[in-house]
Parts: C-alpha cells; sequence; structure tokens
C-alpha cells in the first residue's frame, strides 16, 4: 500500500516551496509535486545557453518578506540577494539620462536637471509613499479579514486594520484614499511636473495589470511595488545570487532540511475528491497518491477549473472563477551578450547600470503603447525594464559576457491572431525589444549571442500562467484582500473540504513575496486540519 501524506503540495513554485518548509517544519509529512524537471515555476533560474543563466521569468528580489527569511533560516540555506542602488533612465534626447540613486541628496541633484521643485519634492513623496507602504505591509503580512463576517476573530483583524488606518491621521488617510482611487499618471501629477521623472515612476503602477498609467486604480499598484523590502530594510531592491531561483532553492532546501519530499517531473492530472472532500492527487499516468490535505500552489483558474473541475463545484463558484480577471500583458527577453551594453557612454564606470535601466522616455510614451495592446498587438514601442545582472554577479555568464534581462509591457495574451499565434510572432516581438533597444545602445546587434523570447502564451503553456499573467491574476482592487480570489474562499480555503491555495493568486498578491505561501501554512496549522 503506497504511503499517505499529511499534506501533498501541488507546484513547486517559491510559495509552494515555503508553504511545504512552514507545515514540514511543525512536523508534517509533507510532499511537493512539480510539473517541469527544475524548481522555482515563475521564480526560477535556467542556464538556456552553456554558460549563461538567466532568470528567465521573474527578475528582482523586493517584496520577499523578511520574517519568512528568519523563520526559515533561509540565509543558512542559500538565500543570498545583491543589493540595487541604481535606477536608471536613458533619454532620446539627453546624454546623460536621470539616475536615481539609493543616496537621497545624490538623486535629488540629478532630478533638478530636469526640475527643481521635483528635486526638493522628492524626498517628501518618499516619505509619505514608505508611511503609506508600511501601512500597506500591516495588510499584506496577515490574512485578509472578512468583512462579512461575525466571528469574533474576524472582528479583531478587522479591529486591528481600523486602528492602522486611524493612527494615520486626516491627512495620510486622504492620501489613501487617493492612492485606491486614482491612476498612477494622475497621482504623480499631484507631486511632480516632470514628465522625465513622472515616466518610470508611473510604470510601477501597471506592472502585472491590463491597464494603462492613465487608468483608475493603477496608483495602488504603485504603492505594491513601492513596498520593496529586503531583510527589514524598507524600500530595498536586488538580485538574488545565481538569479531568482536562488530563491526558489534556498526555500526548497530549508522543506527538505525540515523532512519535506520534493518531486519534479510529476505532472498532476487532478485532485482526488470524494464525498465534498480531497483526499489526495491523480497523476497523468493514473497514478494516485492520498494525503490528508492538498495545497495547490496554482493560480485560481486552474485549481478550480482543473484541480477540481466544474463537475464538483456550485455553478456559482465556477462563475465567479471565471470572472476573475487575468489578462496577461507582459513577456521577457532574455539576451547572452559578448560584451556590455553601455547605454550612457557620457557617464563614468558602469555604476548607474548596476540597477535596473527603465526605457520610458515620459508618461505619453507608455501611454501609447498601451493604445496598441488595447487592440490586440504587442506594442512596437514597448515599455521595457531591463537589469544587467551579471554586472554584480558575474557567476551568471561566462568571463567578459553578460546576461541582459528586458521585462516588456504590453504583451497581450490576447493577440488579434487568437493567444495560440504568439509562437509565429515571437521572433517579431523580440525583434521590437532589440530595436527599441538599439536606440539606446547601437551596438546592441552586435553584442547578442543568443536571444531567448518569453511570450505570454510561454509563460502559460510552459511556466502554468494562464493567459500568461505573471500575479496569477490582476492587482485591481476588487481582485484584492477579502476578494482574491473570489469573495467567501480569500483564507486560502476553497469549496473543496480539506483542498487549500497558497500561490500569488491568493491574498496578499504576486512577487516574489512568499506570504500566499506561509499565510496559507499558518492558517493550516491554526485550524488543526492536519
Amino acid at each position: 500500500m503506497s504511503k499517505k501524506y499529511d499534506a501533498i503540495i501541488i507546484g513547486g513554485g517559491h510559495n509552494g516551496l515555503i508553504n511545504a518548509a512552514y507545515l514540514a517544519k511543525a512536523g508534517k509529512d509533507v510532499l511537493v509535486l512539480e510539473k517541469r524537471h527544475v524548481l522555482g515555476g515563475a521564480a526560477v533560474s535556467e542556464e538556456v545557453y552553456p554558460g549563461f543563466t538567466y532568470s528567465v521569468c521573474s527578475y528582482v528580489v523586493s517584496l520577499f518578506r523578511p520574517h519568512i527569511i528568519r523563520e526559515l533560516n533561509l540565509a543558512k540555506h542559500g538565500y543570498d540577494i545583491i543589493p540595487m542602488d541604481a535606477s536608471f533612465q536613458p533619454l532620446p534626447d539627453d546624454d546623460l539620462g536621470l539616475c536615481r540613486w539609493g543616496d537621497a541628496s545624490r538623486s535629488r541633484r540629478e532630478i533638478a536637471r530636469f526640475s527643481k521643485k521635483d528635486s526638493e519634492v522628492y524626498g517628501e513623496f518618499s516619505k509619505v509613499m514608505t508611511h503609506m507602504a508600511k501601512l500597506a505591509k500591516e495588510v499584506i503580512d496577515h490574512p485578509a479579514p472578512d468583512v462579512a463576517s461575525i466571528n469574533p476573530k474576524e472582528l479583531s483583524s478587522l479591529l486591528r486594520m481600523g486602528k492602522v488606518f486611524k493612527n494615520l491621521g486626516p491627512e495620510l488617510l486622504h492620501m489613501n484614499t487617493k492612492l485606491l482611487t486614482m491612476s498612477s499618471a494622475d497621482f504623480l501629477d499631484l507631486w511632480f511636473e516632470s514628465e522625465v521623472l513622472k515616466g518610470p515612476m508611473a510604470v510601477s503602477g501597471i506592472i502585472g495589470t491590463f491597464l494603462g498609467v492613465r487608468s483608475p486604480g493603477t496608483a495602488y499598484v504603485l504603492l505594491h511595488h513601492y513596498m520593496g523590502e529586503l531583510d527589514g530594510a524598507f524600500r530595498s531592491w536586488g538580485f538574488s545570487k545565481g538569479g531568482t531561483g536562488g530563491v526558489s532553492i534556498a526555500c526548497a532546501n530549508a522543506a527538505k532540511s525540515y523532512g519535506a519530499e520534493i518531486r519534479t517531473n510529476v505532472n498532476v492530472s487532478h485532485v482526488k475528491i470524494k464525498n465534498g472532500k480531497s483526499t489526495g492527487i491523480i497523476l497523468a499516468n493514473g497514478d494516485e497518491i492520498d494525503s490528508k490535505i492538498v495545497v495547490s500552489n496554482l493560480d485560481p483558474n486552474r485549481t478550480y477549473l482543473k484541480m477540481i473541475g466544474e463537475d464538483n463545484l456550485p455553478k456559482d463558484i465556477t462563475t465567479e472563477i471565471k470572472r476573475f480577471k487575468l489578462r496577461g500583458s507582459s513577456g521577457k527577453v532574455n539576451f547572452a551578450l559578448s560584451g556590455v551594453p553601455n547605454f550612457c557612454k557620457k557617464r563614468d564606470g558602469l555604476e548607474f547600470m548596476k540597477g535596473d535601466i527603465a526605457i520610458v522616455p515620459n508618461v505619453d510614451y507608455v501611454e501609447k503603447a498601451y493604445d496598441q495592446a488595447k487592440y490586440g498587438e504587442f506594442s512596437e514601442k514597448p515599455y521595457i525594464n531591463i537589469v544587467v545582472p551579471s554586472l554584480t554577479d558575474p557567476t551568471l555568464a561566462p568571463p567578459g559576457k553578460h546576461v541582459m534581462s528586458c521585462f516588456v509591457q504590453y504583451a497581450p495574451f490576447d493577440i488579434k491572431e487568437g493567444p495560440e499565434y504568439w509562437p509565429k510572432l515571437a521572433g517579431k516581438f523580440g525583434d521590437a525589444v532589440q530595436n527599441t533597444i538599439k536606440e539606446y545602445v547601437p551596438d546592441i546587434d552586435s553584442l547578442v549571442e543568443h536571444r531567448q523570447v518569453v511570450t505570454p502564451w510561454d509563460l502559460q503553456e510552459t511556466f502554468g500562467l494562464t493567459e500568461g499573467n505573471i500575479f496569477q491574476g490582476e492587482l485591481t482592487l476588487e481582485q484584492l484582500l477579502f476578494q482574491r480570489p473570489i469573495s467567501g474562499y480569500a483564507k486560502y480555503k476553497t469549496p473543496i473540504e480539506n483542498l487549500w491555495m497558497s500561490g500569488s493568486g491568493t491574498h496578499p498578491g504576486g512577487g516574489i513575496m512568499g506570504s500566499g505561501g506561509e499565510l496559507s501554512a499558518k492558517s493550516i496549522l491554526k485550524e488543526k486540519v492536519i
């Protein structure tokens, strides 16, 4: 008779691995099953070409919760982050571009070249946003409260949140209302006058959404990305040593150190359900593995419609899940380069390139890119966020050579020819990205040794992200907190007893954060279901 586990986790992304680590640390018998040959989900490192290691999908680390690092002792298991100290914006009509640094006074001097007023306001803006981000931190580090419940535990959660809001004071409370309702562009207009400065700041509001920088509600997404935190250092971003897969491997090592079993190249067909209860899983080859509970690290669409199946769900639930917006809007292009792609030869050294590089000359540039996407086309002049991590982590490329990672928006999953047509467009999409970069790095063509194009179709078919959404569902206001993924099932449970969720499609959302896996595991342990 085959072994029965306490918990089976479907999907070896970083949230699933964190979930497994917490459950195993509590003494539970845990099995993680990953479909691909490599762990990490979208937080994965792969040597796609000999000697060049890519962060194929996710590429920077910022939101990862510091208490998870401590509680799972991840540093001991290989968690190693190299802080980023610069955010550079090359400009078509300015030889120096704009660079914002970790050093506030240095940033002010750079901004003053474009607006003296903005340079004076920038520090106050950062202070207010940091304060607001700390409020958001109180939300993301706890399960979402159920506003419709009269359970005393839920009421205490609501009171805790109410106390946080009360302590804001009227001025910041008013600011919070603006963040929840305004577009990122309009919100920044309240503070700044320079379109050059507003451009790279506004795009933080559109990541993971099929919206433009002038779309209402994107100001909150801007705040979500403003919450970068590395081991207690607020508003910090960094590169994982060895690529973002290093984070996932550290989580896997922690889980294994506590006794979890992890298998790759295992394709789960669906959850085994009997009398409305999960009793284990059934593999694609027909094998069955029993467990007391199952935790799905897949997105809500795949969890409900594939792992559970419509036949096992009430019609109103399937209707709600089908309304859950995914609408992937981004892709990746990764380069193996024979040398340094210098984005500004007028600047001394390469320190300005050791962070991220944003191709976004102004706010209108991004909105025009969105205009194309609205009509089912990828943007020919896209917003591109570029990093050259091999400048700070030489292990990623052979000596003297480099890897360059390009996050690209917009690349809508639902292109006018149909999503399945994406493989035929991949080359043209890659060319659009490379040609856009060429405007700032004229010799880029001669530097390219290899190019990997990751379309929204690839994100769905290879990495299991339905419609290519990098956050397993848009970060729009109606899909956050107690409504993520749907009202009544925002606390990591599903309508199927003993079937739980832990991915980015749950509260508090996407990014290499770890909260979905952590909060799900702690909820399971709190309810003593295993």
